[in-house]
């Protein structure tokens, strides 16, 4: 049984002529009804009474026609819906983001997103970038932002840009006060920071473990007197004089708080982070997912602290 039998049959039910049935469907007479014998055939029943004035439909013929009306608008209302959603008319797509990083990156993309495509819908799943990547390797976000390097093999990303990494000391540090360089810029050696206190995200944020692997390239482990699940809380405590941290330069900018601390750059080659769109390996890419990572790639590349770090 095909769409197109059932397209005939209804055609056929509404004409009552096998004619006018034919040339409303523009195919030919013995065509049609050499598709209707297939069709009824195949059912084991007749669905049309044949007389030499009309055609009628048989009590099966009506519960088939029925039927068939009821398939045929599924099917016009599902190719519709597809059309929608290739058209970019609607969608849906789940986006998974690291909640620091997402909460000053996100109120750049989202109103940038919903001005283009105002019908497709995005649902925000935030979590730490350790659980975030396996919520997105086992397909519970179509995407989500995370920073390389990713722990999950089962993840592929497209890179959405560079973001330097800047040292937050109180303003009152010895570092804070040292005269600016030849460039203007105050530079810092990471070494220098092997016997300071540390304010650190707890375990499971991906700036914690980025912030190890650094001071560990620099030949110590950071000495952590308080964590916090907050980058606000930590940039603050460092304000007070608590210890320092490291922070991305597109976080530093923005912060919000009344306790401010002294942002330095760490020595040339500044360390930096890259931040991705990951997404499962393999896995199917909407077009409205496509549209989001454009918008957000497109959006986070006319940030200039991002763009040229």
């Amino acid at each position: 049984m095909e769409i197109r039998q059932l397209m005939y049959t209804l055609q056929i039910a509404a004409e009552k002529n096998f004619s006018r049935a034919a040339e409303k469907l523009h195919i030919a007479q013995p065509s049609l009804s050499q598709q209707l014998s297939k069709l009824e055939n195949e059912l084991g029943v007749r669905l049309f009474q044949r007389n030499t004035s009309s055609v009628e439909l048989t009590h099966a013929g009506e519960s088939f026609v029925a039927q068939a009306q009821k398939i045929v608008d599924a099917v016009e209302l599902l190719r519709q819906e597809m059309d929608d959603i290739s058209q970019l008319r609607k969608g849906r797509v789940v986006v998974g983001s690291m909640p620091i990083t997402g909460s000053h990156l996100l109120p750049h993309v989202l109103p940038a997103f919903r001005q283009s495509y105002p019908d497709i819908e995005i649902a925000l799943l935030e979590d730490s970038s350790m659980h975030l990547e396996k919520l997105t390797a086992s397909g519970q976000t179509d995407l989500s932002l995370l920073s390389l390097p990713l722990t999950e093999t089962s993840l592929t990303y497209i890179p959405i840009g560079e973001e330097r990494i800047d040292l937050a000391v109180p303003p009152n540090h010895p570092l804070a006060q040292r005269p600016l360089g030849t460039d203007g810029i105050q530079r810092v050696k990471l070494s220098e920071l092997r016997e300071e206190p540390f304010v650190l995200l707890k375990k499971g944020q991906g700036l914690r473990k980025l912030t190890f692997d650094l001071c560990a390239n620099a030949g110590f482990e950071p000495q952590v007197v308080f964590e916090s699940n907050n980058i606000e809380t930590i940039q603050s405590l460092v304000a007070t004089g608590m210890g320092v941290t490291l922070v991305p330069h597109f976080i530093a900018r923005a912060t919000r708080s009344e306790f401010v601390p002294a942002y330095l750059q760490l020595e040339e080659p500044s360390p930096s982070r890259t931040l991705v769109i990951a997404y499962r390996s393999g896995r199917y890419l909407s077009k409205a997912a496509e549209a989001f990572i454009d918008t957000f790639r497109n959006t986070v590349q006319q940030l200039a602290d991002v763009k040229r770090p």
